[in-house]
């Protein structure tokens, strides 16, 4: 079990939610404690800067929290995915399944991004990977980018939900911080 930043104890499991049988993890003792908060940032900055990204996507919303540090701190374009209706201009969407239902996220189609750079996906937890492969599906499909150059990042994997295993079978590489199996 990978937490060799010891911040597993800063994440509440809240049962039940948001439907019956979920378990959820929170991480909002982990964000409401600078200290737990900055060496999170800190970590994922650094993954962020090894793997060459030049740019940082976030998935809505929990995900933009930590895309907007390593953004700042490495100086890189923050590229939003979002729910359906939330971005103003013209939009690519991808439709996928989640733990407990179905949604869609969506890239604006006026969004820099080109065949050749690296990217980085930043989201706070991997569970059935459904999240993370739409948004890289998103952008190999509508902005020609290969799978080699998208690095999925998020703090936790629920590694019995799948999710991490799935992202690398569709050609994408992955790193979390915390897993909990």
């Amino acid at each position: 079990m990978n937490d060799s930043l010891d911040l597993k104890k800063f994440i509440r499991t809240v049962n039940d939610f948001p439907i019956d049988g979920i378990k959820f993890r929170d991480i909002t003792s982990l964000i409401e404690t600078p200290e737990a908060f900055i060496k999170t940032c800190n970590e994922l900055t650094k993954i962020t800067k090894e793997f060459n990204a030049e740019i940082v996507t976030s998935i809505e919303s929990r995900g933009f929290i930590f895309a907007g540090t390593i953004a700042r701190d490495l100086g890189l374009p923050f590229v939003l995915a979002r729910k359906p209706g939330k971005l103003p201009n013209e939009t690519f969407q991808k439709s996928f399944d989640l733990e407990y239902g179905s949604t869609s996220i969506e890239i604006q189609k006026n969004t820099n991004i080109r065949k050749g750079q690296k990217i980085v996906i930043v989201d706070d937890l991997v569970a059935t990977g459904g999240t993370a492969i739409a948004c890289a599906e998103l952008l190999t499909e509508n902005f020609n980018v290969s799978n080699e150059d998208i690095l999925i990042l998020s703090i936790i994997d629920l590694t019995e939900l799948g999710g991490s295993s799935l992202i690398k079978e569709k050609g994408f590489s992955i790193k979390t911080i915390i897993d909990y199996g």
